[in-house]
Formats: C-alpha cells, structure tokens, sequence
C-alpha cells in the first residue's frame, strides 16, 4: 500500500511543481479566454486543483450552492460571465436580473452556442438543465418564468462561473464584447 500511495504522489509532483512555477494554488483562476479550437477539458485530478470544493461539487457533480449565500446572486457591475472551468463566454450582465431567487438569473445566454441543455429528472420533478457546451460544466437550470423578452430564467451557480468586469474584457481577451457596455 505504502509503494501505492509513493507511486501515486510521485506521479502527482510534476502537476504540482508546474503549478508552483506558474502561480497557481488549489484556489487560482486561469486568466485565458476561451478558444474552442484549444480547449481540452483537464482531468479530473486537474479539476480538483484548480477548482474550489464548491466549484467542483457543482460543476462536476451537479451540486447547487446555498440560495443568497453566492459570489454573484447580487452582483451588479458590468461585464459578461464566463464558465469556470473552460473560460467560454455564457451570460452577459445587461440580461441578468434579481429573479428574486438568491442566485444569478439572466433572460438569455450571450453565446447560445456554448450552452446545452438536458432534461433533469431529478427532486421528483422535472427541470431542463443548463451546460457548458465545451466543458460540459453544470450551470444550473433554465425556467419559463422569467421576464419578457424571452419569458426565461437561466437560474445559474455563481460556484460554476466567473465574472469578467467591462474595463477588464479587452485584458482578459474578449474585447469583442466590448462594444456591448459601450455607451
């Protein structure tokens, strides 16, 4: 067992000094934008050491957050939101609004593209799930009530995004979206 556990940490060491080189703690956040072309979904071990417990309880095991007790279910401030595992673009502020609910809620996605959904038959009823196209993180859960436009809410996990302010986009490498918040 102990020749197990040796190999096992020996194999790990490497991913561990890569990430003490580059700055990166269990708690860091990649400051990438999101390339389709590129991207390839970490491992599972990876995961862990990138992610929050909370991140990946929801983003690969389909947890929810506590209601209110969230990074952006008040969040006010410009910019768009970006899934936390693969960087790709999915909400943008100007369609968040306070469903009332205690996590971030939006009318619609920004890219439409980067979003799947799934029918979720779990908690004795059924929910359309919402995804990450690319990383297949989970997001939270798409309702038919929200406001008009669109009659949606795409009640999402603040634990499964990350916010990218307006005067941060261009740095961040998504200046497309830019021309969103100007006025």
């Amino acid at each position: 067992m102990f020749r197990q556990l040796m190999i096992g940490l020996t194999a790990l060491l490497p991913v561990l000094a890569v990430q003490a080189v580059a700055g990166q703690g269990t708690q860091s956040r990649e400051r990438v934008a999101f390339s389709e072309s590129t991207f390839i979904k970490p491992s599972t071990e990876e995961l862990k050491l990138k992610l929050t417990p909370i991140q990946y309880k929801v983003t690969q095991q389909e947890s929810t957050e506590p209601a209110f007790k969230n990074e952006y279910w008040d969040n006010k401030r410009a910019g768009i939101y970006v899934d936390i595992v693969s960087n790709e673009p999915l909400f943008s502020s100007l369609d968040k609004y306070d469903s009332g609910t205690g996590w971030p809620s939006f009318t619609r996605p920004l890219e439409p593209g980067n979003i799947a959904t799934r029918e979720d038959r779990s908690w004795f009823s059924t929910r359309t799930e919402v995804r990450s196209k690319h990383a297949g993180s989970h997001l939270g859960h798409v309702f038919n009530d929200g406001p008009k436009p669109t009659g949606l809410r795409y009640c999402m996990n603040s634990a499964s995004l990350r916010f990218i302010p307006a005067e941060d986009l261009a740095k961040e490498g998504y200046s497309a979206y830019l021309k969103l918040f100007e006025k």
